[in-house]
């Protein structure tokens, strides 16, 4: 008996932190004026990305160096509809959940009940406890953690509870462990939107972090995209840090991509090799390396890399495949702080038979509800969102 059920697919590429523009409540977070592609296109004297280009990034707003498109795809800005300007929420928006307040943050570091939690739950001892650069946190505490074995302890402007401890000290799999039990004592009133394990090395004056990260999300709120895609049967591949942002919930497979290289490598190759499903990559170098750090030498590079390999995507792109590349939030160079920035982010959708683009402002969960009518037919009214695409869409068919 034939299997009745479309063969379709669709990958969906976060490009971490590459915000287009400020949000009507931009100001309300710090952020008036953020615009982060068009800042780093600025700062760095032009972008040279032909293929982002082509697929009509320079239609969605001002980048120096890439001009617009004569025949853009289906291209457009999108805007979060609930509060919030990290990851976590990011990506949920993106999958058609919306945090109904915004997840806690702890501008003056964690009170003492907090820290009695943490304590019992590890039995250890924690310094720093404040807002800080991870970079700067380890050069500032390193020494005093490896003398005194206390973990350090600090957090941002994001819903973030971080752990950074040596190797030599805590092992990984240990820092893991340890992060993973104050995940399950993070929660009600101080439920953090991630846990986030920061294994680093080195010698004192030259401690360097690894890329043995792993984040403990807290759970999505309700009911996403990606549990109606479950739902139907279909697969879900994610790639790098999306298996953690939700938890694992309703995701098939995780697939490795700590760097960029890895996650660009494994998109590629889950391309090559599935015959349907979604891919849900995120690329997380544009964020943590560059964009935290306003390196836009290293972001614009970042970002090149990425637009190479959009070419080797298009050209894998069968009739009943869709490629939508997008983002989370921004991260503006320019910013004062080096925190994220709350801003829209871009849209770009291609698919060999949808050769008409158009521009889509709207929300971010429009991309759960067309990545849902893509692979099933169907739609979930009751979830934020509704597809941008008129045509190719009809699974049956």
């Amino acid at each position: 008996m034939t299997d009745s059920k479309p063969r379709r697919r669709a990958v969906v590429v976060v490009l971490d932190a590459c915000g287009v523009g400020e949000l009507p409540d931009s100001a309300e977070y710090g952020d008036a004026g953020a615009d982060t592609l068009t800042h780093v296109a600025q700062d760095a004297g032009g972008l040279t990305l032909p293929n982002l280009g082509a697929l009509g990034l320079g239609n969605i707003t001002t980048v120096l160096g890439v001009p617009a498109a004569g025949a853009p795809v289906v291209h457009g800005r999108l805007h979060p509809i609930g509060p919030g300007k990290d990851s976590t929420t990011g990506h949920w928006e993106l999958m058609g959940t919306i945090t109904p307040a915004p997840l806690p943050t702890y501008p003056d570091g964690f009170p003492d009940a907090v820290l009695a939690r943490l304590r019992e739950a590890t039995g250890r001892e924690f310094c720093c406890n404040k807002p800080y650069s991870g970079t700067e946190v380890i050069d500032d505490f390193g020494e005093h953690h490896l003398k005194t074995g206390e973990l350090i302890l600090y957090t941002s402007a994001d819903s973030v509870l971080q752990i950074a401890a040596h190797d030599d000290v805590v092992s990984e799999p240990e820092l893991h462990e340890l992060c993973a039990r104050i995940r399950t004592v993070m929660t009600g009133a101080d439920a953090v939107g991630r846990v986030i394990a920061r294994p680093f090395t080195g010698a004192p004056g030259a401690f360097e972090r690894t890329t043995g990260r792993k984040d403990f999300s807290v759970d999505p709120p309700s009911r996403t995209y990606l549990d109606e895609l479950a739902a139907d049967g279909v697969p879900v591949h994610s790639v790098g840090k999306v298996y953690d942002l939700f938890a694992g919930r309703s995701i098939t497979e995780a697939h490795k991509g700590k760097t960029n290289a890895d996650g660009l490598a494994a998109t590629t190759a889950l391309l090559q090799d599935l015959d349907h499903g979604l891919i849900f990559t995120n690329l997380v170098e544009t964020d943590q390396l560059y964009g935290h750090r306003h390196d836009v030498a290293g972001f614009a590079r970042a970002l090149r890399a990425i637009d190479d390999e959009v070419a080797v995507w298009r050209e894998l792109l069968g009739p009943d495949d869709l490629l939508i590349l997008t983002a989370d939030h921004g991260v503006d160079p320019r910013s004062a702080h080096t925190d994220h920035t709350r801003e829209h982010v871009p849209l770009l959708a291609a698919s060999p038979s949808v050769p008409d683009g158009h521009r889509h402002d709207g929300p971010m969960s429009d991309v759960g509800a067309t990545v849902l009518q893509w692979l099933t037919g169907r739609e979930a009214p009751e979830l934020p969102g509704a597809p941008f695409l008129a045509r190719g869409i009809n699974a049956a068919g």
